[in-house]
Formats: structure tokens, C-alpha cells, sequence
């Protein structure tokens, strides 16, 4: 620990693995030091330090005994050589020299420390949970797991880091929803894939229609040779037909007339599914099932999971399952899909999940983003909620990219991709698919949660190359693959934002100006960190925009930037002198 001002300190050490790290604290006096620093002031005062001389010996003298071999033998010199000093300069000399200073310290008597009783855990993740692209498609719009390879290639092509699958387990047949979330499914309709469970298996088996798990390994050892990984939905519910209602009908909730309960949020109903109940009269074996299906797709390669509603189990049940799970394998990403109220979400990060779904899709207007990513971005949250931006999903379609069109598009792609180290897109959106099921709502019309999505990704107005220039600024610049080094800074225009995010070591700095009206053209002048820069006041400097590959050269404190519907409603600038 180092001494920072008057009775405070502070101290660090290093977390040189990916696991668990547990520290606690300790105090104790430097009784050497102190007679040192006693020692030198009566010296310069003039005054007699005999006596003092005697004490500092006799202090060494004691660390001499502590010691052991060759540190023993020259503290014992040590005392000697100022026993033995010719006068009191000389001895006082001897005293303060840093060699006997680094063994005192290290031969301190500690038996009068005082230590914290608790012991403080630290959580050493690796990078990929820091810094991520995710996309997200469902692999049997494209056939068989197989056929979806393709699909693994394309997100590679685009710079994705993680691929993340819906539901691959069998889909039950009774009450399966048609399309557009009907009640009734219509011939051939395939049902959603969270409704899980059939006479073909459930949580740890694969839809027949994907393929074997043969197939699946291979999928997983494609994506790793492309430099992606594979992250699985990992939810806990049911349908009619899983193998669990008819082995373990304790694990559910029952109507008063024994009947099963089927999930609700009203006034949804998800006729085709059961929620499992967590807090059943004996929930052991159900714990111990869900760790159990975890570690089996860990074991097929699987080393990150998005967790689907995860605020509607028991809090303590995710301390105890990720706990378990990372002691085993600290390598395993949980992300939460928790879209519910902050203390629920803010608990959810703290019980252990890596990662979290946030507010994003709904905060739109500059003082909402800034507010909102401030304060994720920041201590306290940030000790231990990383936020994980989602421009969309399957079930999110938000009125912003409904109205907006591809400007908006565009625009918020760039928003989710540079305000966090860690964001993701649900396929479809580098096609601007906008169209929502009905007036105010923000499901997809044709919803591939209930039918097969084949596309045509090479269709005009694709966003294919914007996604990718998006994904390269972010591998080549460190500064935007660090989660709390966002700051806001002014800009004269109230619908323009103006943000940026700099390395620790200012080597690296990226800015980003972000118009929030997808309809009209906006320009502003916005202020620049030039003394975070080490610039001065007038000194030139010259900004790489690398969406467009142009180069600005901007001076001062000031610059100027042009955002336009039909070319780029946001850029983004690295910083070079």
C-alpha cells in the first residue's frame, strides 16, 4: 500500500489469470520509519540523539532476530556500524540508508497488525467478456446446422467476435403458436424456439430438424476457426411435451385443480410454455439439473451463455449456479436478458452475470443517452454491470428504427458499437427490416420467433459495409474496446452528441458525433479535450473520419462537423497529431 494524503492509502496488485481472487486488508505501524523520521528532525535541530540512537539499534537489533541467513546477518551489521559510528552525523547517515529501510520493511513485526475480518472477492474475466460484437440469427431460417455455416462466415466477414443462437432443442407441439404469435399453428409451422421440449428430448438435446450434436460440434469448431465463438441461449422454461412434466411434475407450478400453469406476463400469454418453479418444496435437484445441462454444452465448446429472463428466477439460484459453474470453468461468459427494473437488473450483475442487457433501445434523445451511459459507464455500476447495447432484438423493434429508416439504422448501429465495449445486432437489421406487426408495437411483422427467415443479405441498401467498417474501428482502436473511459463533451447543436473514449495512456483516442434526427441535415461546432490530448491551444491536429475514410485537420479547442440523413447521421474521428 502507498500512502495517498494524510491518514488515507491505497494499494494494488496484479490479476494475472482469469479466476476468482479474494484479498482482504491489513494495518500495521512502521515503528523504523517513524524513529527515522524522529531521528533526522532532532539532528537538524541540533540536538542530542543518543538516546534516540539507542532505541533505532535496538529496533534493528529485534528485525535482525526476525530475520533468517543473509538478511539476518546486515541487519545485525547494520546495528553495529551505527553502535560503532564515529559521531552522530555519521550514525544518523547510516540510519537512513535505503538498503536497511527495504529490509526493515520487509522484516517488519506484524504480530500487532490488524486485519479486516472479511475476506473482498475481485473477479478477473477475460477480454472477449469485455470487449465484443455479437450477432444473433437463428440457424433454421437457414436449414440444417450445416447449411448455417454459411451464416458463420458472413458474421465473420463483418468482424463479429460471438455468434449467438436462440433455442436449438427440440419445440413442443401442443398449444404451438403460428405465425405472427397466432394461437392456432398452421401445417408446417415450426413453433418458437422457447417453447422447448418434445418426444425428441429437451434441454440437452437438438432439434432433429439442426442436425445431430455431431453436427453441432462441428458448427462450433467452424465458428473457431473463423475466430468467432458460440454463444447459446440458455433458457429455463418448457413446454407441454418436455420430458421433465411427466418425470418431475414437482418442478412446476400448479393451478388449484393440480392443472400446470402455463407463463404469463399480462397481458401476454405464452400458452405454450411452462415456467419452472425455483422455490419448489425441493429445489435441490432442479439446481442441480440446470448446472448439469450448463456443463454439458461446456462440454461441446460452449463458452458463453445469454440467459432469457433471468429476473423470474431466484436471485440466490444465479449467485449459486455462476459461482459453481466459473469455479469450474472461469472462461464462461453469462450475459442477462433482463429487461426489467434497475435494482432487479443491478442485483442480477452482482449476484455474478458478466454481462447485461440494458436501456438502451429506448433511451433516444441526447440527455437520455448521455444520463443513462454516464451512469453505466461509471463507479458505483460499473464495479460490477456491464452494459451490453442491443440496437434490436427478435423482440424489439423500437419506433426509432421504424420511423427513422436507414439513416436511423445506421445511426444507431454506430451509437451501440462506440458508447460500449460490448454491443450486439439481431439479423435483419443490415437489411433495415422495419416493419412492425401493427401500429405501436414493437414486434416484427412475420416474427422469425414463429416462422423460417431466408433472406437475401446482398439485397440494395444493405448496411453490410457500414457493419464492417464499424467492426474494424473498433479492433483498431484499444480505446474503444475499454468500458469506462466514455466522457461527453459539448456541442452547439441540441440534437447533436458528441462523446469520446481515450486510453489510459492517451495513445489512443477516438471521438464520435452523432446526429439524433434521421430527417433533416445538422451541423455544429463541438469541443474537443485538447489538454486530455496534450495539445495546445492553438495547435493543429487532424482527425481520421473512418466511415467515410476522409481526413479533417481541426485546431483548437473547437471543430466542426456536417451530419446528413443521406450520408452519415454519425462518424467517427480518430484522433492523430
Amino acid at each position: 500500500m502507498s500512502h495517498v494524503d494524510n491518514d488515507r492509502w491505497a494499494g494494488s496488485f496484479a490479476l494475472e489469470a482469469n479466476a476468482r481472487w479474494v484479498f482482504t486488508i491489513e494495518a500495521l505501524a512502521e515503528p523504523f520509519r517513524s524513529w527515522l523520521a524522529d531521528l533526522e528532525k532532532r539532528h537538524a535541530a541540533g540536538q542530542d540523539a543518543a538516546s534516540a540512537l539507542l532505541e533505532g539499534t535496538a529496533l534493528i537489533g529485534a528485525a535482525a532476530r526476525r530475520a533468517r541467513g543473509e538478511d539476518a546477518r546486515r541487519l545485525a551489521r547494520y546495528a553495529e556500524r551505527i553502535a560503532q559510528a564515529a559521531g552522530q552525523a555519521e550514525a544518523v547517515a547510516i540510519a537512513g540508508d535505503a538498503e536497511l529501510a527495504a529490509l526493515m520493511l520487509r522484516h517488519l513485526d506484524r504480530s500487532e497488525a490488524t486485519r479486516c475480518e472479511d475476506q473482498f472477492e475481485v473477479i478477473a474475466d477475460r477480454e472477449r467478456a469485455r470487449f465484443a460484437a455479437w450477432y444473433e440469427f437463428f440457424p433454421r431460417s437457414s436449414g440444417t446446422l450445416k447449411d448455417a455455416e454459411a451464416e458463420l462466415e458472413r458474421a465473420a466477414a463483418m468482424g463479429f467476435d460471438v455468434v449467438y443462437l436462440p433455442p436449438v432443442h427440440p419445440i413442443g407441439h401442443t398449444d404451438r403458436k403460428g405465425k405472427n404469435n397466432a394461437l392456432v399453428a398452421g401445417p408446417g409451422d415450426p413453433g418458437s424456439p422457447w417453447a422447448i421440449g418434445s418426444e425428441a428430448g429437451g434441454h440437452t438435446a437438438l432439434h432433429p430438424e439442426l442436425g445431430t450434436l455431431e453436427d453441432f460440434d462441428r458448427f462450433v469448431e467452424r465458428a473457431r476457426s473463423l475466430g468467432l465463438e458460440v454463444a447459446l441461449d440458455f433458457a429455463i422454461q418448457c413446454s407441454p411435451d418436455h420430458p421433465w412434466v411427466r418425470a418431475h411434475p414437482e418442478w412446476f407450478y400448479h393451478r388449484p385443480d393440480g392443472t400446470i400453469k402455463y407463463a404469463e406476463n399480462p397481458p401476454k400469454k405464452y400458452q405454450d410454455i411452462y415456467p419452472l418453479n425455483f422455490l419448489c418444496a425441493d429445489p435441490a435437484p432442479l439446481w442441480d439439473e440446470m448446472q448439469r445441462i450448463l456443463e454439458f454444452w461446456i462440454g461441446h465448446g460452449v463458452r458463453a451463455f445469454r440467459v432469457d429472463n433471468p429476473h423470474t428466477k431466484p436471485v440466490k439460484f444465479w449467485a449459486w449456479l455462476i459461482r459453481a459453474i466459473q469455479d469450474a470453468h472461469p472462461d464462461v461468459v453469462f450475459l442477462s436478458e433482463a429487461f426489467t427494473r434497475p435494482k432487479m437488473m443491478q442485483a442480477l450483475a452482482k449476484a455474478g452475470f458478466t454481462q447485461s442487457y440494458t436501456y438502451f433501445t429506448w433511451r433516444n434523445t441526447k440527455s437520455e443517452l448521455t444520463d443513462y451511459l454516464t451512469e453505466i459507464t461509471r463507479p458505483p455500476v460499473s464495479d460490477y454491470f456491464r452494459g451490453h447495447l442491443w440496437p434490436n432484438t427478435p423482440d424489439i423493434l423500437h419506433a426509432t428504427l421504424q420511423t427513422g429508416g436507414r439513416a436511423a439504422f445506421k445511426l444507431r448501429l454506430v451509437l451501440a458499437a462506440t458508447l460500449s465495449s460490448l454491443y450486439g445486432i439481431y439479423a435483419g437489421y443490415e437489411l433495415c427490416e422495419n416493419v412492425p406487426r401493427e401500429a405501436g408495437s414493437e414486434e416484427y411483422a412475420n416474427s422469425e420467433k414463429y416462422e423460417l427467415r431466408p433472406r437475401d443479405w446482398r439485397a440494395p441498401g444493405n448496411l453490410v459495409d457500414v457493419i464492417t467498417r464499424v467492426n474494424r474501428a473498433r479492433r483498431q482502436n484499444r480505446a474503444l474496446q475499454l468500458y469506462t473511459n466514455l466522457n461527453f463533451y459539448g456541442s452547439d447543436d441540441p440534437l447533436v452528441l458528441f462523446y469520446g473514449k481515450l486510453t489510459p495512456e492517451r495513445d489512443n483516442a477516438v471521438f464520435v458525433a452523432a446526429s439524433l434526427d434521421p430527417f433533416a441535415p445538422r451541423s455544429s461546432l463541438v469541443d474537443v479535450p485538447i489538454a486530455e490530448l496534450g495539445l495546445g491551444e492553438d495547435e493543429p491536429y487532424r482527425m481520421h473520419e473512418v466511415l467515410s475514410d476522409r481526413w479533417f485537420e481541426w485546431r483548437g479547442p473547437r471543430g466542426y462537423v456536417e451530419l446528413r440523413p443521406e450520408t452519415d447521421l454519425a462518424q467517427i474521428f480518430v484522433f492523430h497529431r
